[in-house]
């Protein structure tokens, strides 16, 4: 693995659905996740995010996918940067969109789709699923808990095979 320093993230897993649900309704719907690219720049208002989404579609060694429902393709619901690393996929960056935290979230399952997506990406480059990321201290505990990821030593965590197929299959049938 890499010795490059990367910032320790800091998403919640509030649910593993089997796509997104509606908070309100427990409405399930399908979800699409797609890459962006410098076209899809504008889709991205600087201000209901966090992070420099750009900076990161920018970066040719890093991949942003995006994920939207099927029925409304055009709302971003959460952004994920991952790396090639050669031997494993590395998660750089993870963000719900701004309506999709705290307590008045509309969709829950945001981040584990995402997170399971990165599995999937791994598994269909050969990685068989490994996934590595750095977490927020405090949050170690809550990934092995959730994503029944691995804590390696320091921030670093992966998600080894067995939990990456175990994701993949509760977010993606085909």
């Amino acid at each position: 693995m890499s010795k490059t320093r990367h910032k320790p993230l800091e998403f919640i897993i509030d649910k593993l659905t089997n796509s997104i649900e509606n908070t309100s309704t427990g409405e399930v719907f399908d979800t699409a996740v797609v890459r962006m690219t410098l076209k899809n720049l504008n889709e991205i208002k600087k201000p209901d995010w966090n992070f420099d989404w750009a900076k990161e579609i920018k970066d040719k060694t890093k991949e942003v996918y995006k994920l939207t429902t099927y029925n409304n393709p055009t709302i971003i619901q959460g952004l994920v940067s991952i790396e090639d690393k050669q031997d494993h996929i590395f998660m750089h960056l993870i963000e719900s969109a701004k309506f999709n935290k705290n307590r008045d979230k509309v969709y829950l399952g945001v981040p584990g789709n995402l997170v399971a997506y990165a599995c999937k990406v791994s598994v269909d480059k050969g990685y068989q699923g490994f996934l590595a990321f750095d977490a927020k201290t405090a949050l170690i505990k809550h990934y092995q808990e959730s994503l029944y990821a691995t804590h390696f030593r320091g921030l670093r965590m992966f998600i080894e095979t067995k939990a990456a197929l175990r994701l993949i299959s509760q977010y993606f049938k085909s």
